[in-house]
Order: C-alpha cells, then structure tokens, then sequence
C-alpha cells in the first residue's frame, strides 16, 4: 500500500483562508447564536400557548 502523497502548498488558497476566516468566523456566531434565540422564543410562545389553552 502506497503512502498518500502531500499535495504542494497553495499559497494563494492560504492567504483566502487567513484573509475570510475572520469574516466568516464572527458572521457563523453571530447567525448561530440569532438561530438559537429564535429557536428559544418559539418555544417559549408554544409552551405559554399551551398553557394558556386551559
């Protein structure tokens, strides 16, 4: 069985990375966490909904 081969450094495919990476990174978190508040919120107005439907 053959060893993979390391492909050759791409330095341009680097420099995109350290260049997004701090773009894409905060907007995950910032998307993440608005993910989760809604998602809360939702259950949230279900769960007094139901318990309202008395």
């Amino acid at each position: 069985m053959k060893a993979p081969i390391l492909k050759k450094f791409n330095a341009t495919m680097a420099l995109q990375w350290l260049i997004f990476l701090p773009v894409i990174l905060p907007l995950c978190v910032v998307f993440g966490a608005f993910q989760g508040i809604v998602g809360m919120v939702e259950k949230m107005v279900h769960r007094m909904w139901v318990d309202l439907e008395l």
